[in-house]
């Protein structure tokens, strides 16, 4: 049976398996661990997955409270594909496509509430206890160890592994593992990626917000169009050069405009015009850090006709308040909301019936943890991640900063380096050594706060790579429960046999790209200030 908030637990309860903060990959890993542990031994561990946030919003972090409905997916080049007869996005891992598959995605929409669906018959299943709305008080420690963690209702939990799955590393950093901020690993603790506020809007359809678009790409290429220009202009923060730069990213060709691109069930919007329109209406710059939000360039998932899920506001945000609202159990700020204001009546005069935000925010980045048993950099996943024979799948994403790093460049200038982008999306084989804590051997943290250096987070803290993580750990801690061993001795090979053994190894596919593993390595040893231990 699973237990709610509503009951009253008794003063101490025991458990070989804890996980704290419900994001998706967490909440694999429990399930990983109960299921493997059962084929093992016969019998389901006693787990426990507690969180900070009300479970009547649902559960599944950002994913379900945060309203993030359009998924990121694996990017997998055509070539790659045709040569392993893969789909589009991919062999994603076993636990990942079943929770798809539950959650009825067709593509890329994700609907929160089928998502909290399929994860709570997932947990059910798994036989794991459900507590929300607590904070943790005290971390108990034998040694090393983590024993238990103590609540600010009183009660204590006791466990034997510990799963870590928020954003920030709450857990492991209240267990005394040491965290470096913002992107602390380039020496810039303050610089943050930004955090957004995922909102729904009804009355719009797909075809009708390409028609509203296209009125706006209309006007802003009409140099006789003086009010439309001047939104140009307002965008731009009376820059010129910025807005003669939003003009010809507006064009795809001389007589062509990039509009949006409508799928089976998403929208790419492929240009700043509705940005440019908001941000006019709004009298404020298209600037991030300047304006402290932009409406960005949506990615937008189709839950129904004319209900649309928008990935879109940005707020800039820094590395100390990042990890304020990552432990605010990520509720918007007032200001965040009062924006939601303006953007509700700029959508209504567009035709939208109704404009909802999600009660918790989608933060991206908020840090990331040291002392793991083997930490994980960019240049290592251009290189191709883990070897083939150890991999547990094969992810591939654009090393994508969206919104920037604050300052790097300008670093970056100082140290002899003019270019800090990199455009080569790796496609890396995974291991789960980057989640696994050396200084503390029975706890992982598996979220896009694990042992990522420099840009490896950029990829790092996308879902579906660390569902597949997830799905490791769990196998590992199944391992080291049957065995009494410590969590962090556990290999990926080890793992790899278990999954090979159960016809869950997905294929294996990564590729190297040396020239720009070697450019990416230096440039992330230039830069790192901080090295991970």
């Amino acid at each position: 049976m699973t237990s709610t908030t509503s009951l009253s637990p008794p003063p101490t309860r025991t458990y070989d398996i804890i996980g704290f903060g419900d994001e998706v990959p967490g909440i694999l890993a429990l399930v990983s661990a109960s299921r493997e542990f059962h084929r093992r031994t016969q019998r389901k561990p006693r787990s426990l997955l507690m969180f900070k946030s009300n479970s009547r919003w649902g559960i599944g972090g950002h994913l379900v409270r945060g309203g993030l409905a359009y998924l990121d997916r694996s990017s997998v080049p055509a070539e790659v594909r045709q040569a392993h007869g893969l789909p589009t996005f991919g062999d994603p891992c076993f636990l990942y496509k079943e929770f798809l598959q539950r959650s009825q995605v067709q593509q890329i929409a994700l609907h929160p509430t089928k998502a909290d669906a399929a994860l709570r018959t997932m947990l059910q299943d798994a036989n794991v206890d459900i507590i929300s709305q607590l904070e943790i008080r005290t971390v108990l420690k034998d040694g090393v160890r983590i024993r238990g963690i103590q609540t600010n209702r009183g009660e204590t939990y006791l466990g034997r592994y510990f799963i870590d799955s928020t954003v920030n590393g709450e857990l492991a950093q209240l267990a005394g593992v040491p965290k470096l901020r913002g992107f602390e690993t380039f020496g810039l603790p303050e610089s943050e990626l930004p955090v957004t506020l995922v909102f729904e809007t009804e009355g719009i359809t797909p075809q009708r917000l390409k028609e509203i678009e296209l009125n706006f790409l209309k006007r802003l290429a009409n140099p006789a169009d003086s009010a439309a220009q001047n939104f140009i202009l307002m965008a731009a923060g009376k820059n010129e050069r910025f807005a003669e730069q939003l003009r010809l990213e507006m064009q795809e060709s001389l007589n062509r405009s990039r509009t949006l691109h409508i799928g089976q069930d998403f929208i790419d919007v492929r240009c700043r015009a509705l940005s440019i329109a908001f941000h006019a209406f709004r009298g404020r710059a298209l600037s991030l850090k300047g304006s402290g939000f932009i409406l960005d360039q949506a990615n937008i998932a189709i839950l129904a006709p004319n209900r649309l899920s928008w990935n879109a506001l940005m707020f800039f945000t820094t590395g100390t308040q990042a990890e304020t609202l990552a432990r605010a159990a990520a509720r918007p700020t007032p200001a965040m909301l009062d924006e939601i204001k303006h953007l509700d009546r700029w959508f209504k005069s567009l035709g939208a019936t109704a404009l909802r935000p999600y009660p918790e925010l989608y933060i991206r980045h908020a840090g990331n943890i040291t002392n793991v048993v083997n930490p994980l950099s960019g240049a290592e996943m251009l290189q191709g991640g883990v070897a083939s024979s150890e991999a547990l799948g094969t992810f591939g994403y654009h090393l994508d900063v969206r919104g920037g790093i604050d300052g790097l460049g300008p670093k970056a200038l100082e140290k002899g380096i003019t270019s800090i982008s990199f455009h080569h999306p790796p496609l890396f084989n995974i291991g789960f050594q980057h989640a696994l804590v050396q200084s503390v051997p029975n706890l992982a943290v598996i979220s896009p706060g694990s042992g990522f250096e420099g840009y490896a987070c950029a990829a790092g803290r996308i879902i579906e790579f660390n569902a597949a993580v997830g799905q490791g750990v769990g196998i590992a801690v199944a391992i080291a429960l049957q065995s009494g061993r410590n969590l962090a001795s556990v290999r990926n090979l080890e793992v790899r046999k278990v999954l090979e053994q159960t016809n869950q190894l997905t294929q294996i596919y990564g590729r190297s790209q040396p020239v720009e593993a070697t450019r990416l390595a230096k440039f992330e040893t230039t830069l790192g200030d901080v090295a991970i231990a």
